[in-house]
């Protein structure tokens, strides 16, 4: 009963309307810091720093950000571009990530994030086990925070995102993939959190987000075995929404990511964002708190201008023209 009393007092606190994505990312913040307090999690923090990206990678870059324009405007493409290290997780990269993942969580015209490799053949292949070797033993559990708060923060966006899988993602490479809302495999792509071969466990993630996608049994056979699966198995287990065949140029799941994201791109960005919220903060808790924070976010799209706009589109047998307002 006091966790519901909570939660209708959570309700009734955001009742005055907020007509913007800036509203969405006030209420996003405040009803993640009650949860997380609810449940006594501690709140990682960020240091990112602010930057501008062009819409190209530059020469050397571990990471290119590409906010596509035109019809796909409103989607952007992180692809990590680590080709030499086989897009292994380095201090460059969780540092170009964390300022990407920064940039566009306030950005209201950022419709949908896709996650994907500009390297054929590989997405991720976990940690950068050679510069860890050169790591002094007090800089591994420093490094392996901030890996996973990039993780989690990657997670805490409130746009949807997707991880396009066109190749090996194993380790912490699967554990970024874990926490985007979607993942695509080709047909060909090989998956595992692979850790105890090395005496390790997932660190980034994995022993929480795999579970909570293909169930605890199986995550935990997974896990215990160090399996690597493909696309096709992957997709029987849970693990992706969609396996494609892989195409001559081995980038099929970011096209097929590509085309997800335009199926999002023309629905209304506060509501989607909202239902994510709603999902991602409901799972975690009682039927009966879930349904009083859908609730509450329910009263953040009803005062909208684009709920209005909806209605006038189906009444005038259009198509909507959504602003996020």
């Amino acid at each position: 009963m006091a966790v519901l009393v909570g939660c209708r007092v959570l309700f009734h606190a955001f009742r005055p309307p907020m007509t913007n994505l800036d509203g969405v990312c006030r209420l996003q913040d405040v009803m993640q810091h009650v949860l997380v307090r609810r449940t006594q999690h501690a709140r990682l923090a960020s240091n990112s720093v602010m930057r501008q990206y062009s819409s190209d990678a530059k020469s050397g870059d571990d990471l290119s950000v590409r906010y596509l324009d035109g019809d796909d405007s409103g989607i952007v493409v992180f692809g990590i571009n680590r080709p030499k290290a086989k897009n292994a997780i380095s201090k460059n990269l969780v540092k170009m990530m964390s300022e990407a993942v920064e940039s566009v969580k306030k950005n209201n015209k950022v419709r949908t994030v896709i996650l994907c490799s500009m390297v054929p053949g590989i997405f991720c292949a976990g940690a950068d086990l050679k510069e860890r070797a050169k790591m002094d033993q007090r800089e591994v559990g420093p490094f392996v925070s901030k890996a996973r708060a990039l993780i989690t923060e990657l997670g805490n966006l409130p746009m949807p995102t997707i991880a396009a899988i066109d190749g090996v993602a194993l380790g912490g490479g699967l554990e970024m993939a874990l926490a985007c809302d979607i993942r695509i495999a080709g047909t060909s792509a090989k998956m595992g959190l692979v850790e105890t071969k090395l005496a390790i466990i997932p660190g980034a993630g994995g022993t929480q987000r795999l579970p909570r996608a293909i169930g605890v049994s199986l995550a935990k056979e997974l896990i215990f075995s160090a399996r690597v699966m493909d696309g096709t198995e992957a997709k029987t287990l849970g693990l992706v929404n969609h396996t494609v065949e892989q195409n001559e140029s081995g980038d099929a799941a970011y096209l097929r990511a590509l085309e997800l994201a335009r199926e999002f791109n023309p629905q209304g960005p506060i509501a989607i964002r909202m239902a994510k919220l709603a999902i991602n903060q409901g799972i975690e808790v009682d039927l009966t708190t879930g349904l009083a924070i859908e609730e509450a976010c329910y009263a953040q799209v009803i005062p909208t201008k684009d709920r209005l706009e909806g209605l006038a589109a189906f009444k005038e047998k259009r198509p909507p023209r959504y602003k996020g307002e």
